[in-house]
């Protein structure tokens, strides 16, 4: 596989990946990885069927059975299971929660592994996820790990959920993301963490724009774009 035309964005739940990942896909017009809603789409296909978190077997003939795709739909991009709109079904907390510890599971993670790859294709691919650098895609040229305060991530989460119409405390939110941090960073299974060779950006203070300049500096640095 020709590594050198992937870029991986790794980071933890609200620190603007999925935004950042979508501007830089459309600037560089590459393809597009969502990691993190592969996992929120199995979450969700599980809840909806009742599935038990823990029954492993189960879960993974649901990973492998699972028809999703991603559409640009001009602002943003829409994942569709089996056709059907679903994007913003994926993201409440419970979803969330239910994709953290779904990814904790190996023979899950192992299941979609090969279904991530499969997302590469020329001219490249923005990668987006919690492991794109360290595991999925270990050889690509440009690495980001992308970062935020858990205060920052809440607000941020708080925001967007109520601007869609929820009800939410952001004292809860601000729960759960440090539950969901912890047990992210702490799995035995492909732990949250950047590469060695990552370049890390807090984005506690900057703005998407400040963010996505940044990586497209070191992009045209390392790729000569």
């Amino acid at each position: 596989m020709a590594t050198t035309n992937i870029i991986t964005i790794d980071g933890p739940s609200g620190s603007g990946k999925g935004t950042v990942c979508h501007i830089l896909a459309k600037k560089l017009q590459w393809n597009l990885l969502d990691s993190g809603a592969l996992y929120r789409v199995l979450a969700f296909a599980a809840l909806q069927q009742k599935i038990d978190l823990k029954d492993h077997q189960t879960l993974v003939k649901l990973a492998l059975d699972l028809q999703v795709s991603f559409q640009s739909n001009g602002v943003g991009v829409d994942t569709l299971l089996s056709g059907n709109n679903i994007g913003d079904q994926l993201r409440t907390e419970i979803v969330a929660d239910a994709a953290s510890q779904i990814a904790s599971i190996e023979v899950v993670r192992d299941a979609l592994l090969a279904r991530q790859k499969a997302f590469y294709q020329k001219p490249g691919l923005i990668a987006d996820g919690r492991d794109m650098g360290t595991v999925v895609f270990p050889d690509a040229t440009v690495k980001v790990f992308l970062d935020a305060s858990a205060e920052e991530r809440a607000q941020r989460r708080f925001n967007q959920l109520q601007e869609k119409g929820f009800s939410v405390s952001i004292a809860q939110i601000l729960s759960e993301i440090k539950e969901r941090d912890f047990r992210d960073r702490n799995r035995t299974v492909a732990p949250l963490r950047p590469a060695e060779d990552a370049f890390v950006i807090d984005s506690t203070c900057l703005t998407i724009d400040e963010v996505v300049e940044q990586i497209l500096n070191l992009v045209a640095h390392k790729l000569n774009l």
